[in-house]
């Protein structure tokens, strides 16, 4: 079955706070979400990711890397997590991003990934 990876991508500053019933009611639909996947067998992999704070970038040009702190662009939405699913084709990755939570907060892209 195709895997494919799901990229959730929101705007940090309007994210929940720790502590914070919304916050609960996130983590609530994403455990519900996980639960589904789960269930239909299709969930391989995912996990959230930290502030892009927490983020650095890494770039090896003339074969000399440079490190920089944050993301590569400041000014895209956080990626803040991702999950990898076993879905039966284009339809059924979208049919599940449309059910990711952070479709409803700012968008989840899908890429299908190339087996080797």
């Amino acid at each position: 079955m195709p895997k494919y990876i799901f990229l959730q991508y929101v705007d940090e500053s309007a994210a929940p706070r720790p502590g914070t019933p919304e916050l609960d009611a996130v983590i609530e639909a994403f455990a519900t979400y996980l639960e589904e996947l789960k269930a239909a067998g299709a969930f391989l992999d995912g996990d959230p990711c930290q502030p892009s704070s927490a983020a650095f970038t890494v770039q090896v040009r003339d074969g000399s890397p440079t490190t920089s702190d944050g993301p590569m662009s400041p000014v895209l939405p956080w990626l803040n997590g991702y999950f990898v699913l076993n879905c039966k084709d284009r339809r059924d990755a979208a049919a599940w991003a449309a059910k990711n939570p952070a479709a409803r907060a700012g968008s989840v892209e899908v890429h299908p990934i190339l087996t080797l």
